[in-house]
């Protein structure tokens, strides 16, 4: 595990991890990348999100075809869940890919998020693009959820970019750290 960055949100609208920008390496170094979020907050109830670009950063519409699942516990324990969240996947899409099943809400010192995505073979030019997410925070309700997010950038050009956002609002605080995972 080699760290590469680090990003700090403070208001931010994005977070960008471009290769070649900023000591970002993101291409066949490593075969494996890590993302770990560290109490991400954001300015207004929303969902975390992510998405990919070919072109470091011109466009950031790779298709993505995902599924999703999340674990909710309430705080007045009145309706803990498992269950599939179709709100959260894609079928082809180009837009955003939800990390979240829920909205992660703004109001609260608690209301934070911490987890991962890892993203494999980024810089393949035969495969497509695998990602798995996981990530717990505090959502609306006020519950702890438990998102699981995994599915495939459906491309084979390199991936050479990674943008995180809130779906509304911006990144009031937190950060998020990318990591280079060796196979060998």
């Amino acid at each position: 595990l080699t760290h590469i960055k680090t990003l700090t949100a403070s208001s931010s609208g994005t977070l960008s991890f471009v290769h070649g920008s900023n000591g970002v390496v993101l291409n066949s170094t490593y075969p494996i990348y890590k993302f770990e979020f560290i109490n991400i907050h954001p300015s207004a109830t929303s969902y975390f999100q992510f998405n990919a670009s070919i072109d470091t950063g011109s466009n950031y519409n790779v298709a993505k075809t995902s599924t999703a699942f999340g674990a909710i516990h309430t705080e007045d324990d009145s309706s803990p869940s498992l269950s599939y969240v179709g709100g959260s996947d894609l079928a082809q899409g180009t837009g955003v890919q939800r990390l979240t099943t829920g909205e992660l809400d703004s109001g609260n010192a608690d209301d934070n998020l911490g987890g991962t995505l890892h993203l494999f073979n980024p810089s393949s030019t035969t495969f497509v693009k695998h990602f798995i997410s996981n990530v717990n925070y505090s959502n609306n309700s006020p519950a702890s959820e438990n998102a699981y997010i995994a599915g495939y950038m459906n491309t084979t050009s390199a991936v050479n970019a990674i943008q995180f956002s809130m779906s509304s609002g911006n990144l009031a605080s937190g950060k998020i750290k990318l990591y280079g995972i060796k196979d060998s």
